[in-house]
């Protein structure tokens, strides 16, 4: 029980005051005029100005409530190294233990892995849970963790003291691989410089040289080995195999005693792009569709194109003398001897033999296809003559036999069976707006060159289901042949047009080989932690994908049919790093996040961080290795730690259960006093 005295007065403290100071005053009038009862007249006065004061006993009923120390236990990845989580048991175990001892109660939480690769999230953990509890009774804040805390700018206020249990030991070390710098895209075939860095933090032992191995992998391929130094920024020089994504996995062995391996690896994904694509256009009798070509191609920035027009062969006899001409020659053998093979793309658009072109250059384009090159041939009635390309060293490369036959009919181009798995035909349909009212997707040409199938896939047909659009590969290189010259017809609109720069677009990526129009492809995207898979197939089946995660382990994921060749499935990661797919020949690679989590960027135990922050709260930083410390009381605004020891601050809280009020004595036992003195003064004078 605690009791105090409460004043409550009958009339406001100003009049109180004022009466009082007149009292004062008369009182110092009896003490001059030298009247014997002036103390008894100032006792009577008092007990008057008392009463109207009017004060009381107040009694308090107090239940006593327990201080509170607050516990924050990292148990982020970095905490699981070494034997720093039997530290944190030992540490949790001895804290309850003298938490208990001193009659406090203990509020506790545990910290993983943040999300997004935040890292230890512990002061926001700490700040949870400070708002959850009475900061009246919070005696103290304690961590149990390695030092490395990520937010540490999201420290809380706290009104006690804060300390840290440090786990870890100071003879430990690690080597880590850092990436300094990594471009986002790189241009094939030019070669770019990355700058790595190889790090030992920490006690490194004597027997550990200042050199490491690096292995160096891209997509998965068998990794080259380099003996490169520690400590030093690294120069390295690369060139992309391949456009579109590229995984450059870059891994250092375990060395003996290092805490971890998990940054000893670095993954980059680089975008390989094509500087500029060089094509070769050589056309020969003029036609409506050469328009359509030059546009598509100079529509394109990255495109270098070379357009010949052969207006005037050399067979032509017009009268007209040379000098008068304003005609470039063709330079023949500069083209197709010389530099063909700068060219990424060819494309004979309804070419025929007309004498400029000798055998030995033409059976040098098909070389250069051989090799890797591309070829495109938009065909016209030529093809069907006896001048035909097809009676060339190229019909060794053609997919398709002309039978000399020309068609001229109204026919609707249609996308074969095979033509909807094949990624340059797939969903063409879907890319065009057809005239209202009408059933057809796109309107109708009307001509096209009888073909044999010979080779390769027929991806479009025309007239009674004969080939109209055929793609092979050759060698190294691709080869596509088109049966007509009137996709033109689309462009001007006729019968409401159709998609045939989205066809002629994807049949050039093709032919260059870009990886999202590839036949058998298996391809992997993320999302966050979740990796969604597609398998592109000419097949009506693929296998199950085996994904192999960072740890070495494997998972079988079978694919379900999204469309026509194309396979999906989708499955989430359980950790950041790099992940390995596979599926018959067809393999793929994806990263989901950095290679290295930001927990072990940096993993000595170390009180680098941590311990500005804890001085400032007045508390401390142990290691756990070096002992356990107790657990002491100590007062408002001293120091909270000790050798061996850390403090809590008591608060003294409390829960008021009942209070009561009276009066320390009735108005009418003033009144009786004040009337006893005044009459007491008056006795005296009289004598």
């Amino acid at each position: 029980m605690t009791q105090n005295i409460l004043f409550d007065p009958l009339i406001a403290w100003p009049l109180i005051l004022g009466l009082a100071g007149a009292a004062l005053a008369m009182l110092a009038l009896q003490i001059w005029r030298g009247l014997s009862g002036w103390w008894l007249r100032g006792l009577a006065a008092t007990l008057l100005l008392v009463a109207l004061a009017n004060p009381a006993l107040q009694n308090e009923e107090r239940e006593e409530l327990q201080d509170i120390v607050l516990l924050v236990v990292d148990e982020s990845a970095s905490q699981r190294l070494s034997d720093r989580g039997e530290q944190s048991a030992a540490a949790i175990a001895n804290i309850r233990a003298e938490v208990a001892s001193l009659g406090m109660e203990l509020r506790d939480t545990f910290v993983g892995d943040g999300d997004d690769n935040q890292g230890s999230q512990v002061m926001t953990a700490l700040s949870d849970l400070l708002a959850e509890t009475p900061r009246a009774r919070v005696a103290g804040a304690i961590l149990v963790t390695d030092g490395q805390i990520h937010d540490l700018d999201l420290a809380p206020d706290l009104p006690a003291p804060l300390h840290a249990l440090l786990t870890g030991r100071e003879t430990d070390w690690d080597r880590r691989l850092l990436i300094q710098n990594a471009p986002s895209f790189a241009i094939l075939d030019e070669e770019f410089t990355m700058i790595l860095r190889i790090e030992d933090q920490g006690a490194v032992p004597a027997s550990i040289g200042d050199q490491a191995e690096i292995r160096i992998s891209i997509d998965g391929a068998p990794a080259q080995n380099y003996v490169v130094p520690v400590g030093r920024d690294l120069d390295l020089p690369l060139t992309l195999p391949h456009a579109g994504m590229n995984v450059l996995q870059f891994e250092l062995p375990a060395a003996p005693g290092e805490l971890t391996d998990r940054n000893n690896s670095a993954v980059v994904q680089i975008n390989g792009v094509r500087d500029r694509l060089r094509v070769l256009l050589v056309s020969g009798q003029p036609h409506p569709g050469q328009r359509t070509w030059r546009n598509l191609l100079k529509s394109d920035p990255a495109v270098d194109l070379v357009h010949f027009t052969i207006l005037r062969p050399p067979d032509r006899n017009d009268g007209v003398p040379v000098t008068e001409l304003s005609l470039i020659a063709f330079p023949t053998r500069e083209l197709f001897l010389e530099t063909i093979d700068e060219f990424d793309l060819v494309i004979f658009d309804r070419y025929r033999r007309r004498g400029i072109l000798p055998m030995v250059y033409l059976d040098n384009v098909r070389a250069y296809v051989e090799r890797g090159g591309a070829l495109l041939m938009a065909t016209g009635p030529d093809f069907a003559s006896a001048d035909s390309l097809f009676r060339t060293p190229l019909a060794e490369i053609m997919p398709g036999r002309p039978t000399a036959q020309v068609l001229e009919a109204p026919y609707l181009p249609v996308v074969s069976e095979l033509g909807a798995r094949h990624p340059v035909t797939t969903g063409l349909a879907d890319t065009h707006t057809p005239l209202p009212g009408s059933d057809a997707p796109w309107g109708r040409w009307l001509r096209q060159i009888e073909l044999t199938e010979q080779s390769g896939h027929t991806v479009m047909t025309g007239l009674e289901g004969r080939p109209l659009l055929m793609l092979d590969r050759v060698g190294e290189g691709r080869v596509a042949l088109l049966a007509s010259d009137h996709a033109w017809l689309w462009d001007r609109g006729y019968e409401g047009g159709g998609p045939q720069l989205e066809l002629l677009r994807r049949l050039a990526h093709w032919m260059m080989g870009e990886p999202e129009l590839e036949e058998e492809a298996l391809r992997a995207e993320a999302d966050g932690q979740t990796i969604f898979i597609t398998r592109q197939s000419m097949g009506d089946s693929v296998g199950d994908v085996t994904v192999t995660l960072p740890d070495g382990s494997q998972r079988v994921v079978a694919l379900q049919q999204s469309a026509p060749g194309r396979f999906t499935a989708e499955i989430v990661g359980p950790e950041i790093g790099l992940y390995r797919l596979g599926e018959g020949d067809e393999e793929a690679v994806i990263a989901l996040g950095p290679a290295a989590p930001r927990e072990f960027v940096a993993t000595l135990a170390d009180d680098e961080l941590v311990a500005p922050l804890v001085e400032a709260r007045r508390g401390g930083v142990i290691r756990v290795a070096e002992g356990l410390p107790d657990l002491r009381r100590v007062g408002e605004g001293r120091n909270a730690v000790g050798r061996g020891w850390i403090g809590v601050t008591p608060r003294g809280a409390f829960l008021t259960a009942d209070i009561t009020v009276q009066p320390i004595l009735a108005a009418w036992i003033y009144l009786l006093l004040a009337a006893a003195m005044m009459l007491g003064a008056w006795l005296r004078e009289g004598r």
